[in-house]
C-alpha cells in the first residue's frame, strides 16, 4: 500500500496530462479559427473528453493495467492487425504530441533569449529541449518524476493567477466585445476549432497508466478522470475567455504560436508577458519530459503484446530501445511541418483512438458493468468530429490532413507486414 497513490496524485497526473504544452502551443490557432467563439470551441472539445473519460473509467476499473490504452484495445479486438495498427497511432500520436510540446517551447523561448533569428532561433529551441529531456530520461527516471510533480504545481499556480487577474484587468477594456456572438464563426467552424485543439485534452488517458497503482480505484479512478477534465474545461474555457477579451484579433493573430504570454502585456506589461513566458517554458519541458517516457513505454507495451518486433523490448542505456526512436522521430517531425499541421495530425490520431476505445466500452458494457448509451455515443461524436476536422481542414491545411492520413494508413499496413511475415502472431491471443 506505500507505495500506492491517491486521489491527489491521480488527479494531478490527469490535470498535468492536459494542462502540458497544449494550451500554450494551440490557443492562438484555436482564436484564428473560431474567434470570438474560441471559449465555446474549448467546451465542445472539453465535452467530447468528457464523454469519453466514462469509457476510461469503466475500462480502468475492469482492465488495470500500465498499458492503459494498449490493454484496452487489445481487450476490445484481440491482438489483431487492427489492434496492432491502432496501439501503433498511438504510439505516433504521443511523438506528434512531443513535437506540438516542442513546436511550442520553439515559439516561446526566442521572446527571452533571441541567437540569430526568429526562424533560426525556433528550430535550435525546439531541437535543444528534446535533446535535453531525452539525456534527463536516459539519466533517471525519478528525475522526470519530479520535475513533472513541481511543474504541474508552476503552471497551475500561474494559469490560475493570469485566470484572476484577467478577469479583473478585463474590466472596461474596449476588446471584450470581440467575445459577442456577433464575432463567432459558423457553428461547424466552431467545431472545427474545438477539434483542432482537441490535442490540448489527450492527457487525461494518463490516468490509465497509473490505475493499478490507485488506492480505492472503485471511488478514486471515476472521480480523478472526471475531476480532472471537468477542471481542465473551465480552465481553458476562462483562459480563452481572457485572452480574446485582453487583445485584439490583429495582435492575437500576429501572437499566435506565443499568444498567452501577449494576452498578460494588457494587465502586466512585460513583466507578466516574461511570467507567461517562463510557465510556457516549464510547462513545455515538463510535458515533454513526461511524454517522452510515456511514449517509450507504449512502444514497449506494443511489442511485448506481439503487435511490433520484439527488439523494441531490449534496453538501451538501461532504457526501452522506444526511447530513443521516439527521440529521434519527434526532432524529425517537429523540424518539418508548422504548428497547425502538427495540431492537426495530432488531433486526428486521438479522435480516432478515442472513437475505437468509446467503441471497445460499448463492446464490453456488460463485462465493465457500464451503460451502453454513454460510449456510444462518445463513439459517434468522435467519428463525427473526426469526419468534420478532416472535411474542413482539407480545404485550409491540406498538409497536415495528409499527413496525419498517411501517417494512420501506414500504422496498419507496417501491422499487417508484420503479422504477415512474423509466424505465430496471427493468432496469439
Amino acid at each position: 500500500m506505500n507505495n500506492k497513490i491517491g486521489l491527489k496524485e491521480t488527479m494531478s497526473i490527469g490535470i498535468g496530462g492536459m494542462v502540458g504544452g497544449g494550451i500554450f502551443a494551440v490557443l492562438g490557432l484555436a482564436v484564428s479559427l473560431a474567434q470570438g467563439g474560441t471559449p465555446i470551441a474549448f467546451l465542445f472539445a472539453g465535452i467530447l473528453a468528457l464523454i469519453t473519460s466514462y469509457s476510461y473509467v469503466k475500462l480502468s476499473l475492469t482492465y488495470p493495467d500500465r498499458g492503459g490504452t494498449v490493454k484496452f484495445i487489445n481487450q476490445g479486438f484481440g491482438r489483431t492487425i487492427f489492434s496492432g495498427g491502432v496501439n501503433n497511432l498511438l504510439w505516433v500520436s504521443y511523438i506528434i504530441m512531443l513535437s506540438l510540446y516542442a513546436s511550442a517551447f520553439g515559439s516561446y523561448a526566442p521572446n527571452l533569449f533571441s541567437i540569430i533569428n526568429t526562424l533560426t532561433d525556433f528550430h535550435i529551441y525546439s531541437s535543444l529541449i528534446i535533446i535535453l529531456a531525452t539525456a534527463i530520461n536516459y539519466y533517471s527516471i525519478k528525475v522526470v518524476g519530479k520535475i513533472e510533480s513541481y511543474a504541474v504545481v508552476i503552471k497551475l499556480v500561474i494559469l490560475l493567477s493570469f485566470v484572476l487577474i484577467g478577469i479583473y484587468g478585463l474590466i472596461g477594456n474596449p476588446n471584450l466585445s470581440q467575445l459577442s456572438i456577433s464575432n463567432w464563426e459558423a457553428p461547424v467552424k466552431l467545431l472545427t476549432g474545438g477539434m483542432v485543439i482537441f490535442v490540448a485534452y489527450e492527457g487525461f488517458e494518463l490516468i490509465a497508466n497509473a490505475a493499478p497503482d490507485i488506492e480505492n480505484p472503485k471511488n478514486n479512478i471515476p472521480k480523478a478522470y472526471y475531476y480532472s477534465v471537468i477542471f481542465v474545461i473551465l480552465l481553458y474555457i476562462v483562459i480563452a475567455w481572457v485572452t480574446v477579451g485582453s487583445l485584439p484579433f490583429k495582435e492575437i493573430a500576429t501572437a499566435q504560436d506565443y499568444v498567452l504570454a501577449e494576452a498578460a502585456k494588457p494587465m502586466l506589461g512585460k513583466v507578466g508577458f516574461t511570467i507567461i513566458t517562463i510557465a510556457a517554458l516549464i510547462s513545455t519541458f515538463s510535458a515533454i519530459n513526461a511524454s517522452l517516457l510515456g511514449g517509450s513505454r507504449v512502444s514497449y507495451e506494443i511489442a511485448k503484446d506481439d503487435e511490433l518486433p520484439h527488439h523494441l523490448t531490449s534496453k538501451l542505456w538501461n532504457q526501452p530501445i522506444g526511447l530513443m526512436i521516439t527521440a529521434v522521430a519527434t526532432l524529425i517531425v517537429a523540424n518539418l511541418l508548422n504548428l497547425e499541421s502538427i495540431s492537426t495530425a495530432g488531433s486526428i490520431g486521438f479522435l480516432l483512438i478515442f472513437a475505437i476505445v468509446n467503441y471497445v466500452g460499448f463492446k464490453l458494457h456488460a463485462e465493465v458493468k457500464g451503460n451502453k448509451i454513454i460510449p456510444l455515443l462518445g463513439f459517434l461524436l468522435c467519428t463525427i468530429a473526426l469526419i468534420i476536422l478532416i472535411s474542413q481542414q482539407f480545404s485550409t491545411n491540406k498538409t497536415g490532413v495528409i499527413v496525419a492520413i498517411s501517417i494512420v494508413a501506414l500504422c496498419f499496413i507496417i501491422e499487417w507486414i508484420y503479422k504477415k511475415t512474423t509466424p505465430g502472431t496471427m493468432h496469439r491471443q
